[in-house]
């Protein structure tokens, strides 16, 4: 047997902020999950993207504390198609009020990226090859 990766999950503090910004990315996340203190949502490529309260997690595991000193739960990654998306994309959720991290960039590994947090603190990438001969 080969253990396969079926689901990333997401320990969050807000459910329905979480839920507001991963929208915002464009992920296809049904409306009334933000009452639910589980949602889940099956990806293109079919691997599942799960978000739990933090309530959920300690009625299983009463030791489960929240990470401290900055310490991320998680960090997604956004392909983008195109450098100006990717500097639009990070304007659009830094004006709707999330946190930029890192400003949009020239990566010396050929990408234009950036990095946004989420509602909890958890840094997203948004990326895209710096030119279409770098992709």
């Amino acid at each position: 047997m080969t253990p396969r990766l079926d689901a990333i999950s997401i320990i969050t503090s807000d459910l329905a902020a979480s839920l507001a910004f991963y929208r915002r990315l464009g992920l296809d996340i049904p409306d009334g999950g933000e009452s639910a203190p589980h949602v889940e949502v099956t990806l293109p490529g079919g691997q599942r993207l799960l978000w739990d309260t933090e309530a959920v997690i300690a009625s299983f595991d009463p030791a489960w504390q929240r990470p401290a000193g900055g310490g991320e739960r998680v960090a997604l990654a956004f392909v983008c198609d195109s450098p100006q998306e990717v500097d639009t994309l990070y304007a659009e959720l830094v004006d709707a009020g999330y946190t930029g991290h890192l400003k949009p960039w020239d990566a010396v590994w050929g990408q234009r990226y950036a990095v946004v947090l989420d509602p909890d603190g958890c840094g997203v990438s948004l990326f895209a090859a710096a030119s279409p001969a770098a992709k």
